[in-house]
Formats: C-alpha cells, sequence, structure tokens
C-alpha cells in the first residue's frame, strides 16, 4: 500500500470518526452503583430485612468524589448517559491515534543524523 492510499484511508476513517461523534447523546462521567441495605428486622428476630435498592451516582469533582442519589428512572438515564461518554472517550482516542498517524504521513520530519561509529576520529 503506497503513502497516498494511506493518506486516504486514514482522512476517510477521521470523517467517519467526526460524523459518529453527531450520533452522540448527553455524556456523563461517573459510575452508577445499586445498593441494598440489610438490617435486623426488628419483627423477627435473628432475621435481617432488606432496603432498596438505592442509586447512586458517584463522580469526581476537583479531586474529591461526590454522591447524588437517584431514583430508578433517573439510574437508567444517567447510565445511559455514562455509557455515551465511555463511546465518546473512545471515539476521541480513536480520532487521537488516527490524526497521529495522519501528521506522520503528511508533515515533513527532522533528517536522522547518523550513528558514529567507534573509533570514528573525534575532536578532543
Amino acid at each position: 500500500m503506497t503513502a497516498k492510499n494511506d493518506v486516504s484511508r486514514l482522512e476517510r476513517r477521521l470523517q467517519e470518526l467526526k460524523r459518529s461523534l453527531l450520533d452522540l447523546r448527553s455524556a456523563i462521567q461517573g459510575s452508577i452503583l445499586k445498593r441494598t441495605i440489610r438490617r435486623h428486622d426488628p419483627a423477627r428476630p435473628g432475621k435481617t430485612k432488606a432496603y432498596g435498592p438505592y442509586y447512586q451516582w458517584t463522580r469526581k469533582i476537583a479531586g474529591r468524589t461526590a454522591i447524588q442519589n437517584l431514583t430508578a428512572a433517573q439510574a437508567k438515564a444517567y447510565a445511559r448517559a455514562i455509557r455515551e461518554n465511555r463511546r465518546l472517550e473512545r471515539i476521541v482516542a480513536d480520532m487521537r491515534t488516527t490524526s497521529l498517524k495522519l501528521l506522520e504521513l503528511t508533515t515533513p520530519g527532522v533528517v536522522r543524523r547518523r550513528r558514529r561509529t567507534e573509533g570514528a576520529n573525534t575532536l578532543s
């Protein structure tokens, strides 16, 4: 494959990635936790009772973990947005690698010098 074919293939790939960005919906970072709490049941000694499920959205804000309680409907919507964010991150990472390959093929680089061989005449 020639460099010209590589360039056109990479440019097409970059255009595909740009179009796939348009398909994204809401995107947020974080994760959803589904919690169930077990407590001693006062009505039945020796038995436990499950409370929940409770949904929590955790994320980092300024280096600290922030937690927000959610309803079941919110948890479903937030989980979808988190999946979209992960898809966004994959697309952006792919765009970066594709862009780097494209730039390496289309821009001239520094001419590498030959290595000195041992015993070569040096100024000293």
